[in-house]
């Protein structure tokens, strides 16, 4: 695992790169870890490599939904570099792997430097405003199951494999719906032979089905993203 399996680490010039790698370090994310609170002030940002971070707003009453997902395509904390410090949202674990972490400081010069880092995290900020702007939309007009095939979608794009392992009760807070809407639309994509689904357990059979059910959502965010970001070394 190196950091070269982060897209925006990857896109980096040697010479920016090696002032960075000593800086960075290979942490394990395991499932369900917060990276970050709501309102706390960040201490470090996380490139991700293998794993999947989701953005939820949280309610006052605990209620929460997700507004972005965040994997080998991008960096856990843009708040850093954008002058912000903090967040109203948290930051959670959706699929365990590992990030390359480095310190709010060393970002926060390295964005000031205004070398090639920049122009790519600033890009990176704008595809992410657009998922955003995006599931916004999707939660308040589409269908569960619409989301849900547009929540694995984004989810795939952002691993290296066809496998999430995650809880029904995080997909739930995710899509800010009950358990058993969860249950039910994976359900419905099951027996259509799309997906493969166990308690914490889901394999993507048929993509391309799972494509033509989604709405038009994802591909306004993936065409956003391939426009905008550098594409990943192993496209799978």
């Amino acid at each position: 695992m190196t950091p070269q399996h982060n897209q925006l680490l990857a896109a980096l010039p040697n010479t920016d790169f090696e002032r960075l790698q000593p800086h960075l370090t290979l942490v394990s994310l395991p499932l369900g870890t917060a990276l970050y609170e709501s309102g706390v002030a960040l201490q470090h940002g996380y490139f991700p490599v293998d794993s999947i971070v989701s953005l939820l707003y949280v309610m006052a009453d605990g209620a929460s939904a997700e507004i972005a997902v965040v994997g080998r395509d991008g960096v856990v904390g843009v708040s850093l570099f954008m002058g912000g410090e903090t967040t109203p949202s948290r930051a959670v674990v959706q699929s365990a792997g590992h990030a390359y972490r480095l310190e709010a400081k060393r970002l926060k010069a390295e964005f000031k430097r205004a070398g090639a880092l920049q122009p790519l995290l600033l890009r990176y900020t704008q595809a992410l405003l657009t998922q955003m702007a995006q599931t916004a939309v999707c939660n308040r007009l589409h269908s569960l199951d619409q989301q849900l095939c547009r929540w694995l979608l984004l989810s795939l794009d952002r691993l290296a494999s066809n496998e999430l392992v995650m809880t029904q009760e995080l997909i739930a807070d995710m899509l800010g719906v009950r358990r058993e809407g969860v249950a039910e639309a994976a359900g419905k994509l099951q027996e259509a032979g799309l997906i493969q689904y166990s308690r914490c357990h889901i394999v993507v059979l048929d993509r391309a089905g799972v494509e033509a059910r989604t709405c038009e959502c994802y591909a306004v965010v993936k065409r956003e993203s391939d426009r905008l970001l550098p594409q990943p070394m192993h496209q799978h």
